[in-house]
């Protein structure tokens, strides 16, 4: 069994904002594959199936995702070798895909939160580029990642949702 975590905060306010892009793929990747999500979160998770393949989507705040994360790889059996997160990477221009075997956090907070409770790096990442230089300085850190896209990057997603589609694929096969 593979587990797909995706990062993001629980809540309908939440969504389409930079920091849910994790929510966002995963979503789009369950539409591609006609797959639904279960009816009730389970260990802290919104979780589904395709195949023997385990998606998440943590229903803690982000940066606090480590804990799920354990939770699932040691209920379920499932190795670091196993194991993909997806994020969001303001640092990496819009639209950018960057994918690792293994990695350092970054900065990344649900990333450090994941690597202090597995005590290890040691598992594949793919980080979206959400970055908007213009638009970030205007709000600063913490208000940018919980910014909606504009409405040119709103035109941009589905190619780049469909890109990081095929790299998870890449990673199960």
């Amino acid at each position: 069994m593979k587990l797909i975590v995706g990062l993001g905060n629980p809540g309908a306010r939440y969504n389409f904002t930079r920091h849910n892009v994790g929510f966002l793929v995963l979503d789009f990747y369950f539409k591609v594959h006609k797959a639904s999500w279960g009816d009730k979160p389970h260990l802290g998770a919104i979780n589904g199936r395709i195949g023997d393949v385990l998606f998440v989507k943590p229903q803690n705040y982000y940066n606090e995702t480590g804990a799920v994360v354990a939770e699932y790889m040691r209920y379920y059996k499932i190795p670091l070798s196993d194991v993909l997160v997806i994020c969001d990477n303001f640092d990496l221009g819009f639209g950018l895909v960057r994918s690792r075997a293994t990695g350092s956090a970054g900065g990344n907070n649900g990333l450090k939160s994941i690597d202090k409770a597995l005590g290890s790096s040691d598992y594949a990442r793919i980080r979206i580029g959400t970055g908007n230089d213009e638009l970030r300085k205007k709000m600063g850190d913490v208000d940018f990642v919980l910014s909606r896209f504009t409405p040119e990057e709103k035109e941009q997603l589905p190619e780049i949702l469909t890109e990081v589609a095929g790299k998870i694929d890449e990673f199960l096969s």
